[in-house]
């Protein structure tokens, strides 16, 4: 898939910055990967279909038509508690910006897939473990209140650590606020989809991931809101091996779907498919 025009600087930066080597190895079986035919695979391994981590504009790249327009990039994290231990809030910020090449935990925006126009919210594990600050959740919900204004779909992917503790109690807020976003957008009768990813945990889990008219989730994806340790510490039980796992909780009811990412963007597009012709 030829890489589009907005994203060819922005992956360059990254490369920089991040790529050094050009093999990694698959956490799952070991297997031995050339980075660019990793890529190439969707960041899918070769060997046992171990499912990378993607990071947000290679994740657009994969599921966009083309071009994809930015929506709340000038709004950007601050310090509002002046939190500090080992290191500042700001300077952990300044670290993961210049590794990840982003300025949140969530890149908004819009595009066309499958000739349909969709706003675009995808999650970034790589920065602050996905977790979910204000800014996450003002841009999440500048997302869905614009969607709902030009009466598009609204797809998200959700990667997320949980709340992040260095904004406290306003990081908690933004569950509401997500919340009431998706509920106003979806109460005028606009489509609502959700792609969970590994990880989707915490207060992500307990707000707008959970909310969507379509619950998807990627192949052996962890999903859920609190840790497995925390859970059989409190219940004083063993888990299943599998709890917690995307194909676990499609058993139980607790999602739609559990896709393969080389069949996600068909999948998605078929869904906007069947509702279109409703």
């Amino acid at each position: 898939m030829p890489r589009p025009e907005w994203l060819a600087g922005r992956r360059t930066k990254e490369a920089q910055a991040t790529d050094g080597a050009m093999w990694t190895k698959c956490p799952k079986c070991g297997e031995v990967l050339y980075r660019r035919d990793l890529a190439a695979n969707l960041f899918v391994c070769t060997r046992c279909s171990y499912h990378f981590r993607m990071k947000a504009y290679d994740r657009i790249a994969s599921i966009v038509d083309g071009e994809f327009t930015e929506l709340g990039a000038d709004v950007l994290p601050g310090d509002p508690l002046s939190w500090s231990d080992r290191r500042s809030y700001p300077a952990k910020l300044k670290s993961d910006r210049e590794r990840s090449g982003l300025s949140e935990s969530v890149v908004c925006g819009f595009a066309s897939l499958g000739g349909r126009r969709i706003a675009l919210g995808v999650m970034d594990f790589h920065f602050r473990g996905g977790t979910m600050g204000q800014v996450t959740g003002e841009r999440i919900t500048l997302l869905l209140e614009e969607a709902r204004r030009e009466h598009v779909p609204c797809i998200i992917f959700a990667a997320s650590g949980g709340a992040r503790m260095e904004e406290g109690m306003l990081a908690l807020m933004q569950l509401a606020k997500t919340t009431a976003a998706v509920s106003r957008f979806m109460a005028e009768g606009n489509l609502y989809l959700v792609v969970l990813t590994d990880p989707t945990s915490g207060g992500v889990s307990a707000s707008f991931a959970f909310q969507a008219d379509v619950i998807v989730a990627e192949s052996k994806a962890m999903i859920g809101f609190a840790g497995r340790r925390v859970i059989e510490q409190t219940i004083r039980q063993r888990l299943p091996d599998q709890f917690q796992t995307a194909e676990f909780l499609l058993e139980k009811g607790a999602i739609d779907m559990v896709v393969e990412r080389a069949d996600l963007k068909g999948t998605l597009v078929r869904l906007l498919e069947y509702a279109a012709h409703e």
